[in-house]
C-alpha cells in the first residue's frame, strides 16, 4: 500500500503548473525558513528549489564567486534557463550570506520577471527575536497583499496555519514511525521530501496512507519495515541529500538512517505556535524547531540535540553530509566532531557538489565508517 501510494507522487513542475492552472500563484522558495501557511493563505503555492542538481552552471557562475555553495549557483543557472518560469515570486530566505548575496544579484543586477522578496531570519530564540520574525512576516504579507490584492484575515491565516500543523505533526510521525514502515530509505526520503511542494492537505493523505496498517503479508523479512529496519544505524546530519542514490548505498553498504538533522529534513520538524495572532503564531513555530547552523544556534546546543537524537535512535555514528563551500555548516562541524567523540559517538564528514555524481572516494569514507562500527 504505502509504495503504491508512492509512485503516485507527482514531481514539482507538475504540481505548480496544476496549481496554476487552479487560478493559483506559485512561489519559487530558496532554503530554509520560511512561513508556508502565509502564502497558502493567499492561494499562492511554495516550491522549494534545493539547487537543483544537475544543471548548467555556467549561467550562475558569472555571476558568482567560485567558492559559493552549489545550492546558490545552481538556482541562479536553473533561473537564469527558465527553470523557474512557472514562478511568479521569488523568495529568498537569508539563511546564509551567500543566499544573501543571490538575492541582491537578483534584486540589483539580473532583475527576473518575477518579484524577489528577501526574508529575514533572527539568529535567536528570545523574545526580540520571537518580535523581530513576527514583523519579517507582516512585512512578507504586505509584500503578498501587492502582488495579489488579496487581504487574508487573521482567522483565514489561522485557517492556513491550522492545515500546515496537520501536515507538521504527520511528517513527525513518519520521522518517528521510520523503522516501522514498509519503505526503503529512499523510498521514506521522497516521501517526506515531497513536503517541499505538495500542499499540505495533499502530503497529509499521502502520509496518512503511507501509515496506514496494510492489509496483505508483512514485507521480505518477515518483519514490519522490511528492507529500512536492517542495518547498521546512523544519524544523517548536513543540508540536503543530494544525490538522492546517496541511500541506496548506504543501504547496498549496510547501513540505516535511523534519525536525520538534515536541513531540508530533520531541522524542519516545527512545534505549533500558541499565539492567536497569526503572525506571532508563525514566529513562534519557527523559532521552536530543532537548533540549525544556518539560524545561529550556540554550538552546545547543536551538539547537545545530536547526542540526544543518537540517543534516541540508536544510531552508532554521525555522518556529516555537507555541500561544498556551507559555511554554517562548516563553522560548525569541528567542534560538533569534537564533542560528539568525547560523548562516544563517532563521525565522519562528507563534502559534495550537487552536480557531481556520489563520488568513490566518498562512498568508501561511508563503507569504511561503516565497517567500523559493525
Amino acid at each position: 500500500m504505502a509504495v503504491e501510494t508512492l509512485a503516485a507522487i507527482p514531481r514539482r513542475l507538475e504540481v505548480a503548473r496544476a496549481h496554476k492552472d487552479r487560478g493559483g500563484l506559485v512561489a519559487a522558495v530558496l532554503p530554509i525558513h520560511y512561513p508556508r501557511a502565509l502564502l497558502r493563505a493567499f492561494d499562492i503555492l511554495p516550491v522549494e528549489v534545493w539547487g537543483p542538481p544537475r544543471v548548467d552552471v555556467s549561467y550562475g557562475a558569472a555571476h558568482l564567486q567560485p567558492y559559493v555553495c552549489s545550492i546558490v549557483r545552481n538556482a541562479l543557472s536553473f533561473l537564469q534557463t527558465g527553470g523557474l518560469d512557472v514562478a511568479d515570486l521569488i523568495i529568498i530566505p537569508h539563511a546564509c550570506d551567500s543566499l544573501q548575496g543571490l538575492a541582491s544579484v537578483l534584486i540589483d543586477f539580473v532583475h527576473p520577471r518575477q518579484p524577489v522578496i528577501p526574508l529575514y531570519l533572527p539568529r535567536g530564540r528570545r523574545e526580540s527575536d520571537a518580535a523581530f520574525l513576527a514583523d519579517e512576516f507582516h512585512s512578507l504579507y504586505r509584500h503578498l497583499q501587492e502582488i495579489t490584492h488579496r487581504s487574508p484575515s487573521n482567522a483565514d491565516l489561522m485557517a492556513s496555519i491550522r492545515r500546515e500543523e496537520v501536515a507538521d505533526e504527520l511528517l513527525g510521525q513518519l520521522h518517528q514511525r521510520r523503522m516501522n514502515l514498509s519503505l526503503t530509505l529512499i523510498e521514506f526520503y521522497r516521501l517526506i521530501r515531497a513536503r517541499e511542494y505538495l500542499p499540505a492537505e495533499m502530503f497529509s493523505d499521502l502520509a496518512r496512507a503511507t501509515q496506514a496498517p496494510s492489509p496483505g503479508p508483512s514485507p521480505a523479512g518477515g518483519e514490519e519495515g522490511g528492507e529500512s529496519r536492517k542495518g547498521i544505524p546512523i544519524l544523517l546530519s548536513g543540508i540536503v541529500p543530494e544525490p538522492m542514490s546517496l541511500f541506496e548505498s548506504i543501504a547496498e553498504m549496510g547501513g540505516v538512517v535511523v534519525a536525520d538533522d538534515l536541513a531540508c529534513c530533520g531541522r524542519r520538524l516545527y512545534p505549533p505556535g500558541k499565539s492567536g495572532d497569526a503572525f506571532r503564531h508563525l514566529a513562534e513555530s519557527i523559532l521552536g524547531g530543532p537548533p540549525d547552523s544556518t539560524r545561529g544556534h550556540p554550538i552546545q546546543e547543536r551538539l547537545d540535540h545530536l547526542v540526544r537524537l543518537s540517543q534516541a535512535s540508536g544510531a552508532r555514528g554521525v555522518v556529516f553530509y555537507d555541500v561544498k563551500f556551507c559555511e554554517p555548516e562548516l563553522f560548525d562541524l569541528p567542534l560538533l566532531r569534537k564533542g560528539l567523540q568525547e560523548t562516544g559517538v563517532p563521525s565522519v564528514a562528507i563534502e559534495v557538489d550537487l552536480n557531481d555524481p556520489l563520488s568513490h572516494q566518498a562512498l568508501t569514507r561511508v563503507e569504511a565508517f561503516l565497517e567500523m562500527m559493525a
